[in-house]
């Protein structure tokens, strides 16, 4: 997890399940590095990995996060992220750069500012 002023950037490990208990991590994170500071969640996805879609749910309950990003080149990826983007009720987009989602990230957040 990269840490940045508009934004945070995970890389999930090979392998792992994304469960609705993992949103306590980005809680905290929330917590200590964007108290009352609009932010977007971006999650690079180099790896393989699984993601439960109810995690959406609580995800979306954090009220200063404004959108949320998935990167990849990968096109199972951008497939579950097209369905996984269905529950969620905020912004949320696929890139195949980085550099995209940055800019769309902080486009975002100056605009609820």
């Amino acid at each position: 997890m990269s840490i940045y002023d508009n934004y945070v950037v995970v890389v999930m490990n090979e392998g792992v399940n994304i469960t609705p208990d993992h949103n306590s991590i980005l809680v905290e994170v929330t917590e200590n590095y964007f108290l009352d500071k609009p932010f977007v969640y971006i999650t690079h996805r180099i790896n393989s990995y699984s993601v439960d879609p109810k995690i959406y749910f609580e995800t979306s309950k954090i009220e200063n996060l404004k959108g949320f990003a998935v990167v990849s080149k990968n096109y199972k990826a951008k497939v579950n992220a097209e369905i996984e983007k269905m529950f969620f009720n905020k912004p949320f987009e696929t890139f195949t750069k980085m550099e995209d989602a940055f800019t769309w990230a902080d486009h975002l957040v100056k605009k609820t500012k």
